[in-house]
C-alpha cells in the first residue's frame, strides 16, 4: 500500500507542477471577432508576437469574424477562465452592440475583464476618388437633393453608428448597406454600387495611397496630426466624434493575478517596437495603463455610446 500511494503521488507531480508554474506556462490564444486585415487584427499579431519573445510560448492570432464580433466574443466568454483565451476586444464588442444588439447574448460589463487598453482611434468618411463630393457639406447637399439614393456602407459599429448620427444631425437620408468585411465594402465602393464609408486608417490607407479613395473628413475630435488639411465631421456638426477603442479582453473569472500579467506584457508591447510605431500609424497614442484606467475607460465608452446612439435614433435589432 505505501508503494502504491508513493507512485500515485509520482504520478501526480507534472500536473501539480504545471498548475504552480508561473503564467504563461503554455500558448495563448488572441481571438479576433473580426476578419484579417484591419487595424485590430494587425495589433493583435504584433501582440502575439512580442508575447512569444517575452514569454517564450507560442501565442496566435485566431479570426473568428460574424454577427459584428459577437461570435468571436461569445468563444471567449465560454473558454476557461484561465488567461490562455483572450479577445481582442473592440468598441463593437464591448461598447456599441449593447445599443445596437436586441437581446445580446453576453454582458460586456459582467462577463469580461478588459486588462489592457491600446488605445482609441477616428477613422475616414472615404468616398471612391472619382465622386462628385469633396467635403462633407458637399455629400449632405448632394443627399438632401436625392433623399435615399446615396448608400453608405457598414461591417462594424464603427462604421455604422457614424452614417445614422449624420443622417440625424444633417438631416438627411443616407441608405445603410450591410457588409460582413470592409474588403466587400470597399469593393462595391470602386465598383459605384456604394458611395462612401466610415472606415479605420489600417483598411483605408492602401486605397488612399493608390488613389482609388478620398478622404472627405474625419473622425476624430479637433484636428489631426497625421492629416492636418483634412477636415473633422466634427467642424461642421458640433458633438460628432467617434473613435475605435481596441484592447485585450478575458473572462471576468479570471484570477487577478493572471489579469495583472496579462496587463504587464500588454504594456510592454505597445510601448515597444514595432507595435508601438504601428499604432500610431493607425492614429492611436499608444500608453501604458492599469486594471484600473481600463475599468474607466470602459465607462466613460459605454456612456458615450449610449448618448451617440439615442441621438442617432438606433434602434437594436
Amino acid at each position: 500500500m505505501h508503494r502504491r500511494t508513493l507512485l500515485a503521488a509520482m504520478a501526480s507531480l507534472p500536473a501539480a507542477a504545471q498548475a504552480q508554474a508561473p503564467f504563461p506556462n503554455r500558448p495563448i490564444r488572441i481571438i479576433v471577432p473580426f476578419a484579417p486585415g484591419g487595424s485590430g487584427d494587425i495589433t493583435a499579431r504584433l501582440l502575439a508576437q512580442h508575447l512569444e519573445k517575452a514569454t517564450g510560448h507560442a501565442a496566435v492570432a485566431d479570426n473568428r469574424p460574424g454577427a459584428n464580433g459577437i461570435i468571436g466574443t461569445m468563444a471567449v466568454k465560454a473558454a476557461a477562465p484561465d488567461g490562455y483565451t483572450t479577445l481582442l476586444a473592440t468598441t463593437s464588442t464591448h461598447n456599441a452592440n449593447p445599443f445596437l444588439v436586441k437581446d445580446l447574448p453576453y454582458d460586456a460589463a459582467r462577463d469580461f475583464a478588459v486588462v489592457s487598453s491600446f488605445g482609441s482611434a477616428g477613422g475616414y468618411l472615404l468616398v471612391a476618388a472619382n465622386a462628385p463630393w469633396n467635403s462633407v457639406p458637399e455629400l449632405v447637399t448632394a443627399a438632401k437633393a436625392a433623399p435615399g439614393q446615396i448608400f453608405f456602407g457598414h461591417f462594424n459599429a464603427t462604421s455604422h453608428v457614424p452614417g445614422l448620427l449624420l443622417n440625424a444631425m444633417a438631416g438627411i437620408q443616407l441608405q445603410a448597406v450591410p457588409y460582413r468585411t470592409s474588403g466587400a465594402a470597399f469593393t462595391d465602393l470602386l465598383g459605384g454600387r456604394l458611395h462612401a464609408i466610415f472606415v479605420d486608417p489600417a483598411a483605408a490607407d492602401a486605397f488612399l495611397r493608390a488613389g482609388q479613395v478620398k478622404a472627405i473628413a474625419h473622425t476624430r475630435a479637433g484636428s489631426w496630426a497625421a492629416r492636418p488639411g483634412l477636415a473633422s465631421v466634427e467642424s461642421f456638426y458640433p458633438g460628432f466624434v467617434f473613435s475605435g477603442f481596441l484592447g485585450i479582453a478575458v473572462p471576468a473569472a479570471t484570477p487577478l493575478p493572471i489579469q495583472q500579467r496579462l496587463n504587464t506584457l500588454c504594456n510592454e508591447a505597445l510601448t515597444s517596437e514595432p507595435m508601438n510605431g504601428r499604432l500610431k500609424e493607425f492614429g492611436f497614442t499608444p500608453e501604458a495603463v492599469s486594471l484600473a484606467d481600463c475599468a474607466a475607460l470602459m465607462q466613460q465608452e459605454r456612456a458615450r455610446w449610449q448618448r451617440v446612439t439615442q441621438i442617432a435614433g438606433v434602434v437594436p435589432e
